[in-house]
């Protein structure tokens, strides 16, 4: 196999699975049961598909303009994947407890969903799937100028991962059902600590571009 391909093919496999964990749709499963509680297999399926395609449309938008956000306010790429850093340890440090981020869920949002009749864009699509940390994590992936290659391989990432959320949401019952509140918990703390690791991944990368410190041999 080609060297491009596979780098190329590693790039596309960090970056699934760094948004996957990040969107977590395994976690918003109890959450979206409450909200469509009562309502007939048909709305689920379609209140599964609104969050998917919202939560796709949102990462992506953010991921798109991210590099004019950038020049217009002045920051640069070193320092926001420092941010971004921060806000995935937060994230992590929730995950690793079994709790749904703050930053994905306020208080009273969840019960507040379930008065709702369509909950597939809010608060599902936004901010439950596509919250600060994803939001975070795809400007970084994406930067201020990205190779065609790249950004292909990133909306891929990005599609697959939305793709999956509606599949784990369309059939929540039977995940809730197969998993358990025991397993969904153990998933979910296991995806807090990678969450972790690519968090100190992009603090570091962030300082040593910053000059703080030399950058690792290979």
């Amino acid at each position: 196999m080609p060297l491009d391909l596979v780098s190329s093919w590693q790039f596309f496999v960090v970056t699934l699975t760094s948004i996957f964990f990040l969107v977590d749709p395994v976690a918003t499963v109890p959450a979206f049961l409450v909200m469509t509680q009562g309502h007939t297999r048909e709305h689920r399926a379609r209140m599964a598909r609104r969050a998917a395609m919202t939560c796709f449309a949102v990462l992506g938008g953010f991921g798109l303009v991210g590099a004019h956000v950038f020049k217009i306010l002045g920051i640069t790429m070193p320092a926001f994947r420092v941010a971004g850093g921060l806000i995935l340890i937060l994230i992590g440090m929730d995950m690793v407890q079994a709790k749904r981020p703050a930053t994905n869920e306020a208080p009273g949002e969840k019960e507040e969903g379930a008065e709702k009749a369509d909950v597939g864009i809010i608060p599902l699509g936004m901010p439950m799937l596509a919250g600060p940390g994803s939001i975070s994590a795809v400007m970084v992936l994406i930067g201020p100028s990205p190779e065609p290659l790249h950004l292909a391989l990133i909306l891929l990432a990005l599609a697959t991962a939305a793709l999956a959320s509606y599949l784990v949401l369309k059939g929540a019952d039977g995940v809730r059902r197969v998993l358990g509140e025991t397993g969904i918990h153990i998933l979910t703390r296991l995806m807090g600590m990678l969450l972790m690791a690519l968090a100190v991944q992009f603090i570091a990368g962030g300082l040593v571009d910053l000059g703080f410190g030399a950058k690792p041999m290979r």
